[in-house]
Parts: C-alpha cells; sequence; structure tokens
C-alpha cells in the first residue's frame, strides 16, 4: 500500500508541477507585472488626448508613456505574434527597454508571459526564474523516502536546467491549444558575470532558446544594458534577432518633455505652451538629450534648469570619480591611471568630433542664408566613433567594455561608440575644455611611462671592488659588446 500510495503521489505532483507553471502563465499572474502596476491601482489611468493638427508634433502616437516606434515590433513579441525567433534588446540605461515590455504586456494581462531579471549569483537568478514560473524545483515535495539523491546537490545551474525542461513540456502542451508560443523575458543579462559561470549560464539559455526558436514553442526575450552579453551570445546564434533602443531624437525629445510637462502651469495659471516655453524645452533637451530616464526627471521638477544642470554636475562628479586624473600619482595606482588617462583619449576624440560636427552644421545654415547668431545646434545627433578606431585612439583593446560597463560609453550592434548620454558628452566637453586639461593628460600619460621605465630598470651592485680596479660587463642583447667601468 505505501508503495503504491508512493507511486501515485509522484505521478500526482508531477502533473501538478507542470500545471502550476501553466499557471504562471495564464493572464494576470506575473509577479514583475503586478510590482511594476502596484502604484497604478486605484486610479483611473488616463490617455492623452492627440493635439490640434496645426501642431507639427501632433502626429507621434501616444499611450501613458511615450509610444516609441519599436513598441510595434516588441508588441508582437510579447504577443507571441514573432515566432521562429528569440531576440535581445540592446541599449543603454533609462532608454525606455523596460517601460516598453511592460507596457506591452499589460496590453494583454501578461497572457502567456512570464518575466524575471539576472542576477549576477546564479542561487539569487535560480529563484527568481523559480518565482517567475511558477515552480519550487522539487523543494515542496514530500517524495524523499522514495529517492537517494538530494536534488539540490547539482547546483543552481542544474536546477535552472531542470526548471527549463518542465517549462519545455508545458510549451508543447500550450502550443497545442493556443497555436502561438508563450514568451520568457530574462531581464538585465549584463548583471551576470563576465566571466565563465555568466558566459556558460548565457549558453544554457541561449541553447534553449534556439530548440524553442525552431520549433515555435516558446520565444525567449533577453534585455542588456551592455554591449558584452550580444559579443557573447551572437557566437553562437543563428535565430537571434537584435532590436538596438536608441535616445530619443530632437524632435522626439521635445514632444515628450511637452507631454510630461503638459500638467504643469505657468505663473498666471496658464499652460506652458508659449514661445518662451517652447525654447526652455529647447534648451532642456540640447543639455539632456534624450535619454527617458532624464526627460522624465526634469520634466517632474518645479524648475528644470535648474534640475538639468544638478544632472549635469551629478554625471561630471561621477565621470571625475572614476575615471579622473592624478598628475603626479604613485605606482600604486598606475593601472587606474592607465585606465583614466586612456579613457581621457577616448571621450577628447568624441569633443573634437563634437566640434567638427558644430563646424558642419555651421557652414550648411550659413550657405542656406542663415546669421551665425541664430543657428541652433541642439539637434545635433551624438558623435560616434568606430570599434575599431576606438582601440586605436585609447592604444588599449581592454578598456572599451569596462568603459560600457561603467555607463560611460555605449556599444551598438554596428560596433560604433558613442558616449553614453548627452550629459556625458557635456560633462567631457567642460573637462576638455578646462584650462591645462591636455598638459595634465600628457603629464599623467609621462609619468606612466617614467613608472614604467623605472619597472623595467635592473640595477647591479659590485662588492668588493678596490681602488683602480676594472669591471667588464658583457651585454648580449642587441649584439655582444664590452663596456667597462672605473672603479
Amino acid at each position: 500500500m505505501v508503495f503504491v500510495g508512493g507511486v501515485g503521489y509522484i505521478k500526482w505532483y508531477k502533473k501538478n508541477v507542470l500545471d502550476k507553471i501553466e499557471l504562471a502563465f495564464a493572464p494576470g499572474y506575473d509577479p514583475a507585472l503586478e510590482l511594476a502596476n502596484a502604484s497604478k491601482k486605484g486610479h483611473t489611468q488616463h490617455t492623452h488626448e492627440p493635439e490640434s493638427c496645426d501642431d507639427p508634433d501632433a502626429d507621434i502616437p501616444w499611450t501613458e508613456h511615450l509610444r516609441r516606434k519599436e513598441q510595434d515590433l516588441i508588441d508582437r513579441m510579447i504577443k507571441g505574434e514573432e515566432a521562429g525567433h528569440y531576440f535581445i534588446l540592446l541599449g543603454p540605461k533609462g532608454s525606455g527597454k523596460g517601460t516598453m515590455i511592460f507596457d506591452a504586456m499589460s496590453t494583454i494581462d501578461a497572457d502567456g508571459v512570464a518575466m524575471c531579471d539576472a542576477h549576477p549569483d546564479l542561487e539569487v537568478f535560480r529563484l527568481r526564474l523559480g518565482k517567475a514560473l511558477n515552480y519550487e524545483f522539487n523543494e515542496d515535495t514530500q517524495t524523499g523516502l522514495f529517492q537517494r539523491r538530494d536534488p539540490r546537490e547539482g547546483g543552481p545551474s542544474l536546477d535552472i536546467e531542470r526548471a527549463l525542461n518542465k517549462l519545455e513540456k508545458v510549451a508543447l502542451s500550450l502550443h497545442a491549444r493556443r497555436h502561438k508560443p508563450i514568451v520568457l523575458i530574462i531581464n538585465n543579462v549584463h548583471y551576470f558575470k563576465n566571466d565563465d559561470e555568466g558566459k556558460n549560464m548565457l549558453l544554457q539559455l541561449q541553447q534553449k532558446a534556439e530548440a524553442w526558436a525552431a520549433s515555435g514553442v516558446c520565444t525567449i526575450l533577453f534585455s542588456s544594458d551592455d554591449y558584452w552579453p550580444f559579443y557573447h551570445l551572437r557566437r553562437s546564434a543563428t535565430r537571434m534577432h537584435v532590436l538596438s533602443i536608441y535616445d530619443l531624437n530632437y524632435k522626439e525629445s521635445v514632444h515628450a518633455l511637452k507631454r510630461m510637462r503638459q500638467s504643469d502651469k505657468d505663473s498666471d495659471g496658464q499652460k506652458a505652451t508659449t514661445n518662451k516655453k517652447r525654447d526652455i524645452f529647447s534648451e532642456i533637451v540640447a543639455k539632456v538629450g534624450g535619454r527617458l530616464g532624464y526627460l522624465n526627471k526634469v520634466a517632474r521638477h518645479k524648475d528644470m534648469h535648474e534640475m538639468a544642470d544638478h544632472l549635469l554636475s551629478v554625471e561630471k562628479a561621477s565621470l571625475l570619480s572614476q575615471i579622473g586624473l592624478i598628475a603626479d600619482h604613485d605606482d600604486d595606482v598606475m593601472d587606474e591611471q592607465k585606465w583614466s588617462s586612456c579613457s581621457w583619449l577616448l571621450l577628447r576624440e568624441f569633443v573634437r568630433a563634437r566640434y567638427e560636427q558644430e563646424e558642419e552644421h555651421l557652414a550648411s545654415c550659413l550657405a542656406k542664408g542663415m546669421k551665425e547668431e541664430d543657428v541652433d545646434y541642439s539637434g545635433l545627433d551624438l558623435p560616434k566613433i568606430s570599434y575599431y578606431r576606438s582601440r586605436q585612439i585609447m592604444t588599449r583593446t581592454d578598456f572599451l567594455e569596462d568603459l560600457d560597463r561603467a555607463n560611460i560609453i555605449s556599444i551598438d550592434v554596428h560596433h560604433d561608440i558613442r558616449p553614453d548620454s548627452m550629459l556625458i558628452l557635456h560633462a567631457a566637453r567642460e573637462m576638455c575644455e578646462e584650462e591645462g586639461f591636455d598638459e595634465l593628460l600628457d603629464e599623467v600619460r609621462g609619468r606612466i611611462d617614467e613608472i614604467e621605465s623605472l619597472h623595467r630598470t635592473r640595477e647591479l651592485t659590485f662588492k668588493d671592488v678596490d681602488k683602480g680596479d676594472k669591471i667588464r660587463l658583457s651585454v648580449d642583447k642587441g649584439g655582444a659588446r664590452i663596456i667597462e667601468f672605473p672603479s
């Protein structure tokens, strides 16, 4: 009776596990979406009405957030309409990747979608994946009397593989009924460690993504702020599609800031729609750029100029704290100063590229008959330099990924490198325009050469040498020669 009861319990438990995972893809279950929408509960959600037709920006579509042009593709991904592929969203922090994903999930109430965040510790990622899939990794089972091995003894990677195998069974069952793939979102995969353990986890997830994309039962969507996960995934990718998320362009940024600021009033109680206000919007966008995270902070502040200046000062202080130059540094920090000086070589090149952009724009405007004082430079895009050229400028090949991880630069799928944001470009420009900056950079690099020269120098000491003695020293490198030193 015990044996038969045990067999029955095991069969019931395995079926219950699959039922619970299937529940994770039911409408309204997803914990990540529930948390993201917690602040909206109890409040009526309003959608902005389009502006009048005489507004040149009225044709830009809007929802509660800015509806970017990439939103349509992400909506199709989340709805399971893009079968046969898996995707990676690649873009800098604060560019709107997470917002677009949550907006797409909200429209279908997370029907057929599960989402979890990556983490450097695979044990933590294991728990997050289990929460997203409603899977307990057999830790809630009562079959201890019928098994000899602990299900946890294989480590987090084996547990994650076990969860993915269970998910595969559920995906096959749901696909037979829904006739479209379910969607698993792994957010912020750059949080995995850039070492063998993290790369192996990415490979493990990618192998499942490839197989599921080929069968059309499940679509995996990766999201990353940094470049290195994409560089690692593309080596083995055959069905992977990449969607790059950039900052908004100038026109979109001005329109976004106006709509975010729409509820604010002037001192006389009128809405901020005067020409003066429009000039302010342009000035703010010229300073902070098209990063949605920055535009949101500026729009919520009472004084937009004050907040923009504050963001710039914070970004400049952060930049100096990470790659600040020390002229007369000690040899203990030589490696750190190598990274700093090479980074400033690249940032200085970005500033020079900006000067060239402004000169070309000025020449173009003058050719059209505009006056020099009326030329507006705020619509210029961030300068970019190819990955190949950046390696030559820095003279080092191993610093670019560190700069990307530190949110100082961003690398896109075309191997072009830009400043991470407009604030970074302005902060670097202020530093490069300070008096004596080039001399400071040359002095730091000279100090590095001096310390390295000392490290390569060897001192020979001869003892028991009397007055009048001579020493013969043979140096083989570069050809044999004899050097005589009088005592």
